[in-house]
């Protein structure tokens, strides 16, 4: 497994420059063929839970939109992000955003840096990296 991704991803996040859905995408900018900036505008909206937590992880969104770049297959890229939402399910207990930082039972089952370095390892997966 290509653990300097997954560092890279969880620095991004840290660096407080780049949302969770930010993090993921931009470390496989290289792998997309897309422009940082550009996919860092891209993913501006899929932060917290798709900006307003009710939504799914952002890391997840994230590790959607490099899915779609990459394989350019519509059906590959939903089965691929089924199962990365699968495994993501088993670890965390959730895939929506204020699940996952327990803003109704008061239990955070994970923290933002800990979703993306699992959105990033289940992507790594997919991508055979």
């Amino acid at each position: 497994m290509n653990t300097k991704k997954i560092e890279e991803a969880v620095g991004r996040k840290n660096s407080r420059q780049y949302n969770c859905a930010q993090a993921v995408a931009c470390t496989f900018c290289t792998e997309t063929g897309a422009d940082e900036a550009v996919m860092k505008n891209v993913c501006n909206a899929f932060g917290t839970g798709m900006g307003n937590m009710e939504g799914t992880c952002g890391a997840l969104v994230g590790a959607g939109v490099v899915l779609g770049l990459v394989l350019g297959d519509r059906i590959k890229a939903m089965q691929a992000q089924r199962r990365i939402m699968e495994k993501f399910q088993q670890r965390n207990g959730a895939t929506v955003c204020k699940m996952l930082k327990g803003k109704e039972t008061g239990v955070e089952l994970r923290p933002c840096s800990l979703c993306v370095a699992d959105a990033t390892e289940f992507l790594l997966d997919e991508l055979k990296m």
